[in-house]
């Protein structure tokens, strides 16, 4: 009977130090980087190949079918906002006192020159929702364990056909991603770190991303206020909010 018993503790080892199932993995992270609704303040400092500038705004999110940006500063953006409603995004920059639709292909150009574009912005949905993930791998970052996944889209209408992706193996947060195209060919690269508790989540404090194919070191998001599940008043996520 020890002699059997001892034949399988290799099996029971190796058994208790499984990774779990992607899908699990994945769903952690969408309830640290999800909610019902948000409010976030932030500076994105985007940095060229000479020079940098920071740009703050506020941003009011209620699922992922709405969102309202508003920028604060510099002066040039000061009162610029931008409104998504289900699929579609209009932008209102007062210089022009008028409000204008991006769509089609207008979605992948720059946001204010960063190396976001607005089809980054426009999607909210939880990552479960988009792609099929499996475990790949196990990478130390930072000193964190993680998983590393591979998600390939489920839907037609995602931004990227696959991304890799290094989950933080105790907190479920992201620590890394890449995200490619059809072909295989990387295009952006995203790190998250300064990793915080917020009202009970994880959440990064801050995340630079590096679209590989243009110049300049990325462009870097700090997180100078956030808040989940708070009461946002519906006239917020409506075309007449553009021009309050």
């Amino acid at each position: 009977m020890i002699k059997i018993l001892l034949l399988f503790l290799p099996v029971i080892f190796l058994m208790s130090f499984t990774d779990p199932e992607a899908n699990v993995i994945l769903d952690k992270v969408d309830k640290n980087m999800t909610s019902r609704n948000r409010i976030f303040e932030s500076e994105m400092i985007i940095h060229g190949r000479r020079t940098s500038r920071t740009i703050t705004s506020i941003s009011y999110s209620a699922g992922n079918k709405q969102s309202f940006t508003e920028y604060l500063s510099p002066a040039r953006e000061q009162g610029t906002k931008m409104l998504k409603l289900e699929n579609q995004l209009w932008i209102y920059p007062p210089s022009t006192d008028r409000i204008i639709q991006i769509s089609g292909h207008m979605l992948r150009q720059s946001v204010m020159g960063s190396d976001l574009s607005y089809e980054d912005m426009m999607d909210d949905r939880k990552l479960t929702e988009i792609y099929s993930a499996k475990v790949i791998g196990n990478e130390t970052i930072d000193s964190r364990d993680t998983y590393i996944l591979e998600l390939t889209a489920k839907v037609g209408d995602a931004a990227y056909y696959s991304q890799k992706i290094w989950v933080d193996a105790g907190r479920y947060v992201p620590l890394k991603q890449e995200m490619f195209a059809k072909s295989g060919q990387l295009l952006k690269r995203t790190t998250l770190s300064d990793v915080k508790q917020v009202q009970g989540r994880w959440f990064p404090d801050k995340v630079v991303y590096k679209d590989v194919l243009k110049d300049g070191s990325g462009t870097e998001f700090r997180m100078t206020s956030v808040k989940f599940n708070q009461d946002i008043p519906d006239y917020i996520f409506t075309k007449a909010a553009l021009k309050q």
